[in-house]
């Protein structure tokens, strides 16, 4: 429960959950602002790092997203992974096998070092020209960011 992850905090959830609302509607994303759960992502992003080298990224990424954030699945389940693979038209056994296999556990190990080396502390942060942005921000800020 995301009360219970940021209990002590100081963190207003409903207030977080709204602003991720208003900004995800500016952009024409869909975003449960009820979500109250957390879950642990590491094998969806062994997943997206498998699509991504099999270069499906732009079908699997956004049924991720929705799952996670829109109907709030479980993405450290197997089968809710599999699901979203087959909601993306992807093979599911190569899906599959390459997360029962751990094959993209040393990449994203590798991933995760280098966002600390370079103190990411948030999800997400975007990194460019040396400088970087923290939490879902609005285009202008990720334009000025570029710019």
């Amino acid at each position: 429960m995301l009360e219970q992850l940021f209990a002590g905090t100081g963190m207003d959830i409903k207030a977080s959950n709204q602003r991720m609302k208003a900004l995800t509607s500016t952009e024409g994303l869909p975003f449960n602002p009820l979500r109250s759960r957390t879950f642990n992502s590491r094998k969806a992003q062994e997943l997206a790092k498998w699509s991504d080298v099999n270069n499906t990224s732009e079908s699997l990424h956004p049924q991720l997203y929705e799952a996670y954030f829109v109907r709030g699945e479980n993405v450290a389940e197997l089968d809710v992974l599999m699901n979203i693979v087959e909601l993306s038209g992807l093979q599911i056994e190569d899906a599959r096998l390459s997360l029962q296999s751990r094959q993209f556990k040393q990449a994203i190990d590798k991933d995760w070092a280098y966002a600390s080396s370079i103190e990411i502390t948030g999800v997400p942060t975007f990194v460019y020209g040396g400088y970087g942005l923290v939490g879902a921000q609005p285009y202008q800020e990720l334009l000025r960011l570029v710019q």
